[in-house]
């Protein structure tokens, strides 16, 4: 019986990680990431489902998916959704569980479009600037708060 189920959600575009813009988001690729979380989370007893999508709708139906079937916690790096997207900040406050915002790259010393997060009005945590080391973080603060 696993500790809890947790869904790690990555927006638009990521999976390019690893050759676009590496010096931005670095060289590790989306599957490097899924497979350290993967790793993180079954070594500690817990469930992950780890996916990407370039389609808003389909983030949003793995959130309202995640209302009903044991999810515990969310953690998502919404990508450009992160600037852009009520209807997945909708969708997450219709979720009960904890949400962690995870970003590759420091977003505040960016675009200023960039400084301005409507997934972060529902977040429980952000993690930003870490590289593929902030989704690890982000998946210890929910094992531990279990």
């Amino acid at each position: 019986m696993s500790q809890g189920k947790v869904l790690v959600l990555h927006g638009p575009n990521l999976n390019l990680l690893g050759i676009r813009q590496p010096e931005i988001y670095g060289r590790e690729t989306l599957e490097d990431i899924d497979d350290a979380l993967r790793e993180q989370a079954l070594g500690a007893g817990w469930e992950i489902d780890c996916r990407q999508s370039n389609h808003e709708g389909e983030l949003i139906d793995a959130i309202h998916a995640a209302r009903l079937d044991g999810t515990v916690a969310i953690i998502i790096n919404p990508a450009a959704y992160t600037h852009t997207s009520v209807a997945i900040l909708d969708a997450l406050n219709a979720f009960d569980g904890r949400v962690i915002e995870v970003h590759l790259s420091n977003v505040h010393k960016r675009e200023a479009f960039r400084h301005h997060s409507y997934v972060s009005l529902r977040a429980d945590g952000v993690i930003a600037g870490l590289g593929s080391r902030g989704y690890g973080l982000a998946l210890e603060a929910v094992m531990a708060d279990a």
